[in-house]
Formats: structure tokens, C-alpha cells, sequence
């Protein structure tokens, strides 16, 4: 039984290599394009790309339409066929231009991937975003354990994810050097940290509370003072693993190293989660946190907008768009809240926010 095609994997290479130096994707868009592939291939029993032919297209198009998601054992969600059949077009029509494969088929003949509009509408409808509040993470903080040097890295490693709104994978390649406990800020330099787009920014402490704040520091004093680390070590290093007495491998300590991804991030949020027994959010979550605690407390255009680029978004909209959907219990509080005559200062300063916002998108 075939379990690769030699042509397709040379086209491929060249495919995969397009996608990263030419259209400068990153390694999780080209991750996704070579899963979509693998999906296709192995539907079609690896049959070479230049015997493509678009009742392929359809027949696997219904084919996916049937499979099971592995993990909840449902049917794959519209937002899975959609992202994996937008995919599969993108390369069937590069794959058209190509020598040894422009005769083959058309271009038109990708279109045969598209998804319905119905199914299109529900794919990519915005859904409200869940996400802890501010005294949820600060109750989960509060019961995480701190009796060794592993349990306060945890610990401080929360407090710090909200402190900054930085995100899991540039957290876990951050140095010491790059936050600053004088001024209040860390420095995402994007030559060493890796930010969404390799975008250099700096965000200053978000006011979420000065007992998270004192975690942090006491955890920055700790690695510098106590452990006598450097500039270039990291500020949340991995777990040093040994064999124990019982020739088993353990956690001893940390390592001084950075984690080599965020996966361990993820896993330490879940545990904390769980013992705190809260319905888990991811690390990301917290932006959405920080975003609605923004729309909250900032009274000005100005405001906001330091708000925005303290998440690292260029635009306000940005912001908006990605983060800021009011959520429905606040969808009401606000609607039954216009019953009420409101203060004239409040009108305008409504009416100058609108009018920012909608300047950042001319």
C-alpha cells in the first residue's frame, strides 16, 4: 500500500518553499497547507497531482463533509472543511501554473473545492469569545501552590500573562533583559522574541493589580539575586528533568533554557485550572480579558488607542475587530442602560471615540 507519491513530494517541497520565502507565510500557515495535502492524498491513495481532475474535488469535498473530529468524535466543524478546502484550492491553482502541470487541468478547476454559502456563513460567523475574569485569574493565582522554585515559576508565569497580555509563544522565548520592573514594561523585541508578525513593541504593566505585580517582581528578584542569573537567561525557563532514585525521570528544578514552544505554557494553565476548579482558558484568553477591562476603564480616544498598541496592535480597529466583541451579558447591561438619560459629557466623549476609531480605518 502506497504511503507516498515521489512526484507530489518533490512539488510539494517546491510549494512549501514558495509559501515561506516568496509569500513569507509562517510555519503554522505551511503546517496547515501540508495537513490539508495529506488529508487529499491520502483519500486518493497518494494518485500523482497531475491526474487531478475535479470530480476529485467534489468527492473528497463530500467525503470530508463525513469525517469524524478524533478528539470529540463529531462531525468536522465548517470552520475545519473551510480552512482545509481553501487550502487544497490555493495549491491546486498555483499548482496550474507549474511546468508538467498546466496541461493537466485548469485553473477554474480548484473552484470545485469551495464550500457552500450557507456553510461559508456559518464557518466564518463571529462568536462570541470567552475569556476568565479579572477575579477568576486572580482566585486561580491565589490557590496555585509556591513551595518550590517550579510551583512559583507557575504561579508567576499566570500572574505575568496578565500583567502583560503577552502571548504564550512570546513569553516562553523572553529573557530577563527584556522586562523592566523600574520603568514597568517588557520590551517584545521581536530579533529574540518571537511576536505574532515578528513585530517589535513595547507594553507597560496593564493596571490589573499590585499583588500581581508583587509575584512578578519577587520572581524576576529571585532568578537574579538568589540563582544569579543573567541578562540573556530566560524569565519562565523549562522544567530540568533527571533520573531519580527510582530510576525514573522527575522534575528537580529548572533548566536555564527557554522552552523550546509554548505547549508546556498550555499545560500549566490547564493544571492550574483544573485545581482551582474552573473551566480551563487558554493563555490567549487573557488578551480578551485585558481588551474588555480596556473598554471598561479607558474614557478617551487616547486612551484606548495606548490600550491597543499595548497589545501590540497597530490599529484600533484591530482591536475591535479581533478582540472587542461585547459579550451577551453586556450586550444587555448596555441596551437596558440606554433607557437612562445619560450625562452630555458621556455623549461626546462616545462621539470622539467613534469618530478615532473610524479614522484609523480611512
Amino acid at each position: 500500500m502506497a504511503t507516498h507519491n515521489a512526484n507530489n513530494e518533490r512539488i510539494k517541497r517546491r510549494y512549501f518553499s514558495f509559501l515561506k520565502e516568496a509569500k513569507r507565510q509562517s510555519e503554522p500557515t505551511v503546517d496547515a497547507m501540508a495537513k490539508a495535502l495529506n488529508r487529499f492524498e491520502v483519500y486518493t491513495k497518494y494518485r500523482d497531482f497531475k491526474k487531478f481532475h475535479y470530480e476529485q474535488a467534489v468527492a473528497f469535498k463530500n467525503h470530508l463533509a463525513e469525517q469524524n473530529n478524533q478528539q470529540t468524535g463529531k462531525k468536522l466543524s465548517k470552520a475545519t472543511l473551510h480552512s482545509t478546502l481553501a487550502n487544497l484550492k490555493r495549491f491546486f491553482q498555483w499548482l496550474s501554473g507549474q511546468s508538467g502541470y498546466k496541461s493537466r487541468f485548469h485553473y477554474c478547476d480548484a473552484e470545485y473545492f469551495n464550500i457552500s454559502d450557507k456553510d461559508m456563513r456559518i464557518a466564518t460567523a463571529q462568536r462570541e469569545q470567552k475569556a476568565p475574569t479579572l477575579e477568576q485569574v486572580k482566585h486561580i493565582i491565589s490557590t496555585m501552590p509556591i513551595g518550590t522554585e517550579i510551583e512559583r515559576r507557575n504561579r508567576s508565569l499566570i500572574a505575568f500573562t496578565l500583567l502583560t497580555g503577552a502571548r504564550d509563544s512570546a513569553i516562553a522565548s523572553m529573557k530577563l533583559k527584556h522586562v523592566d520592573l523600574i520603568a514597568g514594561k517588557v520590551e517584545q523585541d521581536a530579533r529574540e522574541v518571537k511576536t505574532k508578525f515578528s513585530k517589535t513593541f513595547t507594553t507597560f504593566f496593564f493596571p490589573v493589580g499590585n499583588e500581581l505585580l508583587e509575584i512578578v517582581t519577587d520572581w524576576v528578584t529571585y532568578l537574579c539575586e538568589e540563582k544569579l542569573w543573567g541578562n540573556d537567561d530566560p524569565i519562565f525557563p523549562a522544567t530540568l528533568v533527571k533520573v531519580g532514585v527510582n530510576h525514573q525521570f522527575e522534575a528537580v528544578g529548572l533548566d536555564r533554557k527557554h522552552w523550546s514552544n509554548a505547549t508546556p505554557i498550555r499545560k500549566i494553565f490547564r493544571d492550574a485550572f483544573e485545581s482551582g476548579r474552573l473551566s480551563y482558558f487558554n493563555p490567549h484568553s487573557f488578551r480578551n480579558t485585558l481588551v474588555g477591562l480596556g473598554e471598561t476603564i479607558c474614557q478617551t480616544p487616547e486612551q484606548f488607542k495606548a490600550w491597543s498598541q499595548n497589545l501590540g496592535h497597530e490599529k484600533v480597529l484591530t482591536t475591535f475587530y479581533s478582540y472587542g466583541e461585547v459579550g451577551n451579558e453586556r450586550q444587555g447591561e448596555i441596551i437596558r442602560g440606554l433607557s437612562t438619560p445619560q450625562q452630555k459629557a458621556m455623549n461626546l466623549d462616545a462621539i470622539k471615540l467613534a469618530k478615532a476609531v473610524l479614522g484609523q480605518s480611512e
